[in-house]
C-alpha cells in the first residue's frame, strides 16, 4: 500500500524530469541514438560480461547465477591464449604505426592541394578503397601475394628468386592486409586537421630562419597530432578486433584473439569461455588506448584530461 509521502517523492521525480527534458529539447534529438547505444551496444557487452563469470557448458548461452573465475584463470594458465593477447597487441601497435608514415605524407599531399581538380582525383583514390567490401579487397590481395600470384610468378620469371617468397598465410601477410584497410581511416583523420592549420605559421617560422623540413617538425607536425591521435586510435581499434583479416591473410596462423573468439563460440560453443575472451580483448584494447593517449597527450604537450 503506497502512503502519501510516496505519492509525492514520485510526483516530484515526475516534474523534475518534465521539467528537464522541456528545459533541454534538444536531449529529444539525442534519445534514439541514445536507445538504440543502450539496447545494441551497452545491453550486449553486459551480458558477454555476465556470462563470463559462468562455469564453461558448451551449447549453454543463458546466464547462471554460480559465478566463478576459471574462464580468466584457464586464459591466463595456457600460454597460448595470453601470448594471443600480446600478439593482437603488437599487431595493431605496428599497423597504426606503419599506416601513419605512409599515409601521413598521402594526406598532407591532398590537405596543401588547391587545385579543385587535383584535390578531387585524390580523394576519390582514397575513397575508393573503402567502397569496396573488405573480403573482396583481400582475395584481390591474395591474388596479388599468393604463392602463384602476380608478384611471385614476375619475380620468379625474372629469375629474382628461385622459390616463391612467403608473402601470405603468415604474420607479413595479415600486416598488410590490416595496413591496406586501415590506411584510408589514417589519411581522411588527418586531412581536415593539416588542412586548417594556419599556413602563416609555418611561413613566419621560415621568415625567421628556419628551413622547410624544420618548420615542418617544429609547426606543422604538432599542430596535427590530434588528427595523428585520432587515426591512430582508430586503426588501432579495427586492427585490434579484426577476424577477417588474420583468417584470410594469415590462413588461420596468426592466432590472435578474434581467432580464438571466433573458435571458441563458432567450433567448440563454448561461450563462457569465449565471452572470457572477449572481455580480457576489451579491456586489453581499452588499456592500450589510454596509455597511448596519456602519451600522445603528453608528447603533444598538452595538458592531461
Amino acid at each position: 500500500m503506497t502512503t502519501s509521502a510516496d505519492n509525492v517523492t514520485v510526483e516530484g521525480w515526475g516534474n523534475a524530469l518534465r521539467v528537464f527534458l522541456g528545459g533541454n529539447r534538444l536531449i529529444w534529438l539525442v534519445l534514439p541514438a541514445f536507445i538504440f547505444f543502450l539496447l545494441f551496444f551497452v545491453f550486449p557487452v553486459l551480458s558477454m560480461l555476465a556470462i563470463s563469470f559462468n562455469k564453461a557448458i558448451p551449447g549453454v548461452i543463458d546466464f547462471q547465477f554460480d559465478l566463478t573465475l576459471a574462464n580468466f584463470e584457464r586464459f591466463f594458465k595456457r600460454a597460448l591464449f595470453y601470448e594471443a593477447a600480446i600478439r593482437s597487441i603488437g599487431l595493431a601497435t605496428l599497423v597504426a604505426t606503419i599506416t601513419l608514415v605512409v599515409g601521413y605524407p598521402l594526406a598532407y599531399l591532398i590537405a596543401k592541394t588547391e587545385h579543385p581538380g587535383r584535390n578531387t582525383f585524390l580523394m576519390i583514390l582514397v575513397l575508393t578503397a573503402m567502397q569496396l567490401d573488405m573480403v573482396i579487397r583481400l582475395y584481390g590481395l591474395m591474388v596479388l601475394m599468393g604463392d602463384n600470384g602476380i608478384i611471385n610468378a614476375a619475380l620468379l620469371q625474372w629469375g629474382v628468386v628461385e622459390t616463391p617468397l612467403p608473402l601470405m598465410y603468415n604474420f607479413f601477410g595479415v600486416v598488410v592486409g590490416l595496413v591496406q584497410f586501415g590506411l584510408p581511416f589514417m589519411v581522411l583523420s588527418l586531412i581536415g586537421i593539416i588542412r586548417g592549420i594556419d599556413p602563416f605559421l609555418e611561413e613566419a617560422a621560415r621568415s625567421l630562419g628556419a628551413n622547410r623540413w624544420t618548420a615542418f617538425w617544429r609547426i606543422t607536425f604538432p599542430l596535427s597530432m590530434p588528427g595523428i591521435l585520432a587515426g591512430s586510435l582508430l586503426v588501432f581499434a579495427i586492427s585490434m578486433s579484426s577476424y577477417v583479416v588474420p583468417a584470410l591473410m594469415g590462413g588461420w596462423k596468426v592466432l590472435v584473439l578474434p581467432i580464438h573468439i571466433f573458435q571458441q563460440n563458432s567450433e567448440l560453443g563454448n561461450w563462457q569461455f569465449g565471452a572470457a575472451v572477449s572481455v580480457i580483448l576489451l579491456m586489453s584494447s581499452m588499456l592500450a588506448v589510454l596509455v597511448y593517449q596519456r602519451y600522445a597527450v603528453k608528447t603533444a604537450g598538452g595538458v592531461r584530461a
